[in-house]
């Protein structure tokens, strides 16, 4: 875990060192200091009689049984709704292999967080089972919503907004379903765009992209039974 974190951090600074001399620290601060703050919320939260309270009451209305699937799904619609917009012609700030370069970026570097917190605080889950903290789901479902507003915000801002929707939608049914605390879920989202807005700030192996000049491939996203995925089409 500490060469995991040793790696995130010499990422990071490597990128801000690059990027200094012609962004401004302001920048960072605009936007690491709405998900700092679902971070240090989640953190407050965590473990307290409120979040206790908050999740008995949940089950007053929705009963012990209550138990709805729709975030193992939802929580791909953001990256979904990403390769839509670039069939559907729309314009975006990244060339599509970049989109994928920053989206799989981010979700790596997210997912080795979350992973190691969970191991790391082995927070019991409101169901009973282990590594609560933070939710998996949610971070996954807000790196992939920041990704799309990153890409769509100046071009398309409905569509750049709308993967928060489903990623907060993800969120709230773990908690319904009984399988977080809002404290995991609270971290979970703040450090699925902190990282991806990071992601974004640094733009790590900008210039690597070898189907820059390349006009007849397309990505198609697929939904088939329970497996969601990219089709690939190249037209010769």
């Amino acid at each position: 875990m500490n060469i995991k974190l040793s790696f995130i951090f010499i990422f990071f600074l490597n990128g801000l060192t690059i990027n200094a001399q012609d962004t401004s620290y302001k920048t960072v601060y605009k936007k690491t200091i709405f998900p700092a703050t679902l971070i240090a919320a989640g953190l407050l939260v965590n473990g307290s009689d409120f979040e206790h309270n908050f999740r008995d009451d949940i089950r007053k209305n929705t009963g012990n049984n209550y138990h709805y699937k729709i975030d193992d799904y939802i929580q791909y619609a953001p990256a979904f709704e990403l390769y839509l917009s670039d069939v559907l012609g729309l314009k975006a700030k990244n060339h599509w292999f970049n989109q994928t370069k920053n989206l799989f970026i981010s979700n790596a570097l997210t997912t080795a967080i979350v992973l190691g917190l969970k191991h790391i605080t082995n927070k019991t889950r409101p169901d009973g089972t282990p590594y609560a903290f933070p939710s998996g789901h949610t971070s996954f479902a807000f790196t992939n919503a920041t990704v799309l507003y990153n890409e769509f915000k100046d071009s398309s801002p409905i569509i750049a907004y709308s993967g928060y929707f489903f990623a907060t939608t993800t969120g709230a049914f773990r908690i319904l379903n009984d399988r977080h605390w809002l404290s995991d879920v609270l971290t979970g989202a703040g450090i699925g765009i902190l990282i991806t807005n990071l992601v974004y700030y640094c733009e790590p192996l900008k210039s690597f992209n070898p189907f820059l000049k390349t006009k007849n491939i397309s990505l198609f996203p697929q939904l088939e039974n329970d497996n969601i995925g990219i089709y690939c089409l190249y037209l010769f």
